[in-house]
């Protein structure tokens, strides 16, 4: 039985005769000697990942001004930071956007620059007290002229992501990125046998007081991430560096299109390989680590799996999903993950990076509840209009437009001899076609890229879609696609207004 301590393995990083792999060369290793011999072999393994995590930010202070002011905000590059700590203390966020910029740049942006040497502008009101008379300040600072900056990210280093995918014909847009319709693609994030729970899902040296590798810099788990969920292998941590420390390399503030800002963090973590238990979990492979498909053009938290694959198969840039093959690709960097475990190694090969023990355990046996809603949500079945009338593509334009003026209403859905949306008709597309004298059918006049909500959908993501395609219905349609109803921007303003 192999047994170490992380005080052993310290010495042999003193002493220089400390061996050092990637997770990914320990792959090979335990494959090729067993967890035992490969115990005896190895002594660190290291871990990386390098990908957005939204939950981060960076605790800032500015120092006082004189005369003093107690900032009730602030902005930094017009960028909102939560000023109700102290004085002039303040929480950046990564995902927090611009006022002016909106987003395509944000708390992640800010962080990015300060870590690169830039200049930000601070920007801050206060309502002023006999203590803290100044009630407006405007000036520029760096990174080096904080007196601390420290980062911390409630929730980094997910220990596995769900693969995202899209079944409905509109293109969506995500935090896993823009998802093609009908399944055009499938996007996955993580790095894998790298990632640094996967090498250690028992936590059996990772917790409170583990040093790491963060953005360049040496820093430390100070907790289970929030959403932490290691029942389901999605654990989480919380972690903490210092920015002035940190190599803009490893910290990049990036916009996702019609989602918003994020921050990439490179993050590693050294595993002691203190017996054969632990070299057995640094062995896993890629063939090894499964995700779920989720199906994110159903919005609900409950999205429906499609179905499970492994990150040997999202790395071979295509998967299956019901008999489709599609294409997939990755919002992490895979590349900058396997830098950040080499550099890690390297600290450690040259005596420059030691171990820590953990000081305490984190959680093995937390799950994540959803959030508790105390007043319930109207859903659309409860707004929407059914028995509505719906017409065939081959009705004649004169035939339809009879139709609208006895319905007394302004939609009509087309649909196929099996009863399936293929279109709609308005009374607008109507008058524009007798204006000029068309005489065909309805399939020459409809709309065929049709928007439409589910009955159980909450009617906000209804009010959303009228919004963001400006229009002004809505086809009700159930899983096969047969329309069972519509709701109209009027049928929300008399919910709004208190009507029914």
């Amino acid at each position: 039985m192999v047994e170490k301590t992380v005080e052993e393995v310290n010495q042999k990083i003193r002493d220089g005769s400390v061996r050092v792999v990637t997770a990914e060369e320990m792959t090979e290793i335990v494959e090729a000697l067993g967890p035992k011999d490969a115990a005896k072999e190895v002594d660190v393994v290291t871990t990386g990942t390098f990908g957005a995590m939204c939950s981060s930010g960076a605790i800032l202070n500015f120092g006082h001004a004189d005369p003093p002011i107690k900032t009730q905000k602030v902005w930094l590059n017009d960028v909102e930071a939560y000023a109700g700590l102290a004085a002039v203390d303040v929480y950046i966020g990564a995902t927090q956007l611009s006022e002016s910029k909106g987003m395509e740049y944000g708390g992640g942006h800010v962080i990015e620059d300060l870590v690169s040497g830039k200049s930000v502008t601070l920007r801050a009101t206060g309502y002023g007290t006999d203590c803290y008379p100044l009630k407006n300040i405007e000036t520029t600072l760096t990174l080096e002229d904080l007196n601390q900056a420290a980062m911390i990210n409630p929730r980094n280093a997910y220990q596995r992501y769900n693969v995202a995918t899209n079944t409905s014909d509109q293109i969506m847009h995500t935090y896993m990125g823009p998802l093609l319709p009908n399944l055009g693609n499938a996007i996955y994030s993580g790095s894998g046998a790298l990632s640094p729970l996967f090498n250690d899902p028992t936590y059996a040296t990772i917790g409170i007081g583990t040093r790491i590798f963060l953005c360049g810099a040496q820093g430390y788990v100070i907790g289970e991430g929030t959403q932490h969920d290691p029942k389901s292998n999605m654990g989480t941590l919380m972690v903490k560096g210092n920015l002035k420390e940190m190599n803009p390399e490893f910290v990049k503030g990036a916009s996702f299109h019609k989602y918003g800002t994020t921050l990439y963090v490179g993050l590693g973590i050294p595993i002691p390989i203190l017996n054969e238990d632990v070299a057995l979990h640094t062995g896993i492979s890629d063939a090894e680590i499964r995700a779920e498909v989720l199906d994110y053009g159903v919005q609900r938290r409950d999205r429906p799996v499609l179905g499970k694959v492994t990150y040997e198969e999202l790395k071979s840039g295509r998967i299956e999903i019901d008999g489709k093959e599609v294409r997939t690709s990755a919002i992490s960097s895979l590349y900058m993950a396997r830098k950040v475990a080499e550099s890690l190694k390297d600290w450690i090969l040259k005596g420059e990076f030691t171990l820590s023990k953990p000081v305490e355990r984190l959680p093995t046996k937390l799950r994540v509840k959803s959030m508790r809603q105390t007043g319930g949500l109207p859903l659309v079945k409860d707004v929407m209009t059914d028995g509505i009338g719906t017409i065939k593509p081959d009705v004649g334009i004169e035939e339809a437009s009879k139709r609208i003026i006895k319905g007394e209403f302004n939609h009509l859905p087309v649909v196929s001899d099996d009863g399936r949306l293929v279109g709609i008709v308005t009374s607008w597309d109507i008058s524009r076609a007798v204006a000029l004298a068309k005489r065909g059918k309805v399939e020459q006049i409809m709309t065929r890229r049709v928007i439409v909500v589910s009955p159980s959908d909450p009617i906000d993501i209804a009010a959303r879609k009228l919004e963001q395609h400006n229009i002004s219905a809505l086809p009700v349609v159930d899983g096969k696609r047969k329309v069972i109803g519509i709701i109209t921007s009027e049928d929300l303003s008399k919910l709004l207004a208190g009507g029914t």
